[in-house]
């Protein structure tokens, strides 16, 4: 098939105004991680309006709409969960109602994510219109609990669905350059015992949260010794919380532990970055536990579907098939070579292609340094531009990388 790109850039421009009216539908609905049942049913409608040609949602809730039935299988993949607000007083405006002008959106979600699930639609609407099926089906999923554990819904999508496309783009915001790859990450609880006391008399007990304290420096030192990658970057770790256990406020601690957010970089391993903080030697003094989170938080359907919280860096070769596509696809479209880079965040590319080996390539409006933070925003063009792209992607594929 010879596409005419111009003709699919208008069509996307045409369609402006509805991607911008469906993004905010789903803004003005809140969908934190296991709360999502609400924006998934409005996602629904909008794919069955817009003529996809099957559309369900599986026991997990994540929602699958399909387009075409041809032999090789296409994925897009947003996450339709958001984080929480924060302080309310951060934001210009209520970040459910949003706002709107020429140039942007503003809202919980604008650009994580679900600005590439409007954009997504709209492309399946650009393939019906133009008459782009080819020997594809394309499969744009919705999926949920990523904030919460990214990755699961993808685990339960590939492992319980049996669903396996050649290839899957995330449309995690990328600011319309092509990634392709991403730092792993990892849950990591460190926990010492300690036995309480009268806080009049502390020599009598033995005060957990003192034994957790040379543990913490050391734990700010190994950050700097962490691999490095030429491209992925450097490993890193962080201490995101810090839990005690007392008597009461007048007694001395009897249990102390922390959790570390620690990021992989290539050639890094889960159990390498736990033996790394067992070796450390206030972690040997103190006795203290080093353990990988687990997750167990049923989804909105009130599924359960438990992991271990590691999370596997992975990256695509620039040479690959799905990163050669879609490197066609924006030049053919936009007439310039496209970013290709890699995100500073995880994504559900840790299942897909970091657990999965399934080729995983990133494409998505709006910017990584919106996501999480107040006055969340993405931008209109960027909207379009994302259709556009999704919409040219599977017949280049079939067309270039098939035979």
């Amino acid at each position: 098939m010879s596409l005419d790109f111009a003709k699919i850039v208008a069509q996307a421009e045409k369609y402006r105004p509805q991607i911008s009216a469906f993004l905010r539908d789903m803004i003005a609905i809140p969908s934190e991680s296991c709360e999502e049942e609400k924006v998934v049913l409005r996602i629904k409608q909008e794919m069955e309006a817009v003529g996809f040609d099957r559309v369900e949602i599986d026991p997990m809730g994540n929602i699958l709409g399909y387009i075409g039935r041809g032999k090789h299988l296409v994925a897009m993949d947003a996450h339709i969960d958001t984080v929480g607000i924060g302080n309310r007083a951060n934001w210009k405006y209520d970040p459910y109602t949003g706002f709107e002008d020429d140039e942007v959106i503003l809202g919980r979600g604008a650009s994580d994510q679900e600005g590439g699930m409007a954009a997504m639609v709209y492309a399946g609407k650009i393939i019906k219109d133009l008459g782009l099926e080819d020997d594809y089906t394309l499969l744009v999923a919705g999926t949920v609990q990523e904030e919460d554990c990214d990755g699961l819904c993808w685990q339960y999508i590939i492992e319980e669905s049996k669903i396996r496309p050649e290839f899957v783009v995330s449309t995690e915001p990328t600011s319309l350059g092509i990634y392709r790859g991403q730092r792993g990450r990892m849950e990591i609880r460190v926990s010492v015992d300690g036995v309480s006391a009268h806080g009049s008399a502390p020599e009598r007990g033995d005060n957990a949260i003192f034994k957790m304290a040379p543990i913490l420096l050391e734990l700010q030192e190994l950050h700097k010794r962490l691999k490095d990658d030429p491209f992925l970057g450097k490993g890193s770790l962080t201490v995101s919380e810090v839990f005690f256990t007392s008597p009461s406020r007048c007694a001395v601690a009897d249990g102390c532990a922390i959790s570390v957010d620690r990021r992989l970089t290539q050639g890094e391993t889960w159990e390498g970055a736990l033996e790394e903080i067992r070796q450390l030697p206030a972690v040997q003094k103190a006795g203290a536990k080093v353990s990988m989170y687990d997750y167990q938080r049923p989804s909105y359907t009130g599924l359960v579907y438990p992991t271990e919280c590691y999370f596997p860096c992975w990256v695509l070769p620039e040479d690959h098939a799905a990163c050669k596509t879609l490197v066609d696809s924006y030049k053919g479209l936009f007439k310039s070579d496209p970013v290709v880079d890699k995100w500073t965040f995880s994504t559900n590319g840790v299942s897909i292609m970091g657990r999965y080996n399934i080729p995983c390539i990133g494409f998505g409006p709006g910017h990584e340094d919106q996501a999480h933070a107040p006055n969340e925003v993405t931008w209109k063009d960027e909207l379009v531009k994302a259709a556009a792209m999704y919409a040219a992607i599977p017949s280049i594929y079939v067309s270039r990388y098939t035979a």
